[in-house]
């Protein structure tokens, strides 16, 4: 755990995660969403994506990993984040969540991030800005 006093812009964690086809259907049941984009292959073969894609949220649950687990760390109060979806996600990829602290408010205790998830080449799936406090010591 990390407290407003000991972060500095600058500082940055990641969580790396392979994406597996258990991971689309326990996220389709827990959230819902069976979007044929994501769990049905004939259907999602005939798409723009050609082939099953990732949920964007799935990938983007990550970032909540890292603001957690990690940086701010254990609990962190997680206020907003925007998110621009720029690539999809597919079964096998490996991506990687990270988070850069960009803005310091000691006085509010509020941390602004620079997050960005990428996959396993290195291309930007999703990136964002997250608002968060963290813990107080």
């Amino acid at each position: 755990m990390k407290t407003i006093d000991t972060i500095q812009i600058g500082d940055s964690a990641s969580f790396t995660k392979t994406i597996t086809e258990a991971d689309i259907t326990l996220f389709a049941g827990y959230s819902g969403d069976f979007n044929p984009a994501h769990i049905n292959a004939v259907e999602a073969d005939q798409g723009m994506f050609h082939g099953r894609i990732a949920h964007g949220m799935l990938s983007a649950g990550f970032i909540s990993a890292v603001l957690g687990m990690q940086l701010p760390g254990p609990g962190t109060i997680y206020m907003g984040q925007e998110l621009r979806f720029v690539k999809p996600v597919y079964i096998g990829d490996t991506v990687t969540a990270t988070a850069t602290v960009v803005e310091r408010v000691p006085e509010k205790n509020r941390l602004k991030l620079e997050t960005i998830v990428t996959n396993q080449k290195g291309d930007p799936v999703i990136t964002g800005m997250a608002t968060v406090m963290p813990p107080k010591a």
